[in-house]
């Protein structure tokens, strides 16, 4: 339950407090991606308290423990990548909890792996500062093939080319960051900005605007016809090229096309743009879809071009597009055992999955 202090807050104060620890978790989120992608224990290990625990499937234990074992693992690996995006974060006084998801970029040998999955968290605030108490992660989909040449010399004939990530103090990234964070000491604490009342109003409808954008993609990946439908007024329109009409009747459609033709459906939401004028919003969001059936793997990449309306002071979407960009078919690769046989949390259809009784338990 909410304590004292923000049952005493007026709705906007309530809604700022909610926007900044939703933000600084956000952070936490990304510090751990960077951290095992860069074998380092320090950055790795910020992002948890103390006493926190962590289930992977390979690893159950402490993450004190899982840090150590990442990071000695990835100092000898090939460079991994971790997009987390999809971002939900419940806030309950000084507890939260998340559900975010990730695509992993892993190199196994001969193999370039794309993992799909999601990591379920739980948060608490402790001395004002949020980290996690424990984490959870569920597979979803993976796809495998023969590993591309790694980075190295630039081609021939061409004079410049991008800096190439390193594990640890290797890494030009970290590299770059150290020289911004010495070359940004001798600015001055600037005061505190203030913002009109429209920009707050404005930050809030963006939060809450990205909350329908997670809620479509877990009703979505979960076949959840009433998860999916919620996420929209009753008179929406919606054009998906799988159903064009009202939203009610795409949810429900859609939801028993995916529970009966595909063995898994992934939606992965980034570069999401929102603008927010009065209780009218419009938006543009990136979106990589990957889905497995009839032993085919479809990945698709596109963008939700949306309308949100704002009525009695709940903002749903009033309208959706989907603009196709790009598509790509060809045989599974899907893997079950093997590299994969430690990852024993497996994403599903339905109630049986276990982003329903994450949620139940804040």
């Amino acid at each position: 339950m909410p304590d004292a202090q923000v049952l005493e807050l007026s709705p906007t104060e309530a809604g700022l407090r909610l926007l900044a620890d939703r933000d600084q978790i956000r952070n936490i989120l990304a510090l751990h991606s960077r951290g095992v992608d860069r074998a380092d224990a320090t950055m790795l290990g910020a992002a948890y308290h103390d006493d926190a625990t962590v289930h992977y499937g390979f690893f159950v234990g402490t993450a004190a423990d899982l840090v150590a074992f990442l990071a000695r693992a990835q100092k000898s690996a090939k460079p991994s990548l971790h997009r987390t995006a999809n971002i939900d974060i419940r806030v309950a006084g000084d507890r939260a909890a998340s559900e975010s998801y990730v695509i992993a970029r892993v190199g196994d040998g001969d193999q370039e792996r794309i993992v799909l999955g999601r990591y379920l968290d739980r948060f608490s605030r402790r001395d004002g500062q949020w980290r996690l108490d424990h984490r959870y992660y569920v597979m979803d989909g993976n796809t495998n093939e023969a590993a591309a040449p790694e980075a190295g010399d630039p081609p021939s004939g061409h004079d410049h080319f991008a800096p190439v990530g390193a594990k640890g103090a290797a890494d030009a990234a970290r590299v770059l960051m150290t020289q911004h964070r010495a070359a940004a000491t001798h600015l001055q604490e600037a005061p505190p900005m203030t913002h009109s009342a429209a920009d707050i109003d404005a930050a809030l409808s963006r939060d809450a605007i990205r909350s329908l954008l997670t809620g479509y993609c877990r009703g979505a990946d979960r076949a959840d016809a009433d998860m999916l439908a919620a996420q929209f007024w009753p008179d929406a329109a919606v054009v998906s090229g799988a159903f064009n009409g009202k939203a009610p009747d795409f949810a429900r459609t859609v939801a028993e096309q995916i529970r009966n033709y595909l063995d898994s459906c992934f939606h992965s939401i980034a570069n999401e743009w929102i603008e927010v004028k009065g209780d009218h919003a419009i938006g543009e969001h990136y979106v990589i879809a990957h889905t497995r059936g009839a032993g085919t793997d479809t990945l698709v990449g596109g963008r939700y071009v949306d309308s949100y309306e704002r009525r009695d002071g709940i903002w749903k979407i009033a309208a959706r597009t989907f603009v196709q960009d790009w598509s790509n078919n060809r045989p599974s690769t899907y893997e079950s055992e093997g590299f994969y046989a430690g990852l024993t949390t497996r994403g599903c259809y339905g109630a049986q999955d276990p982003i329903y009784a994450h949620w139940a338990s804040l």
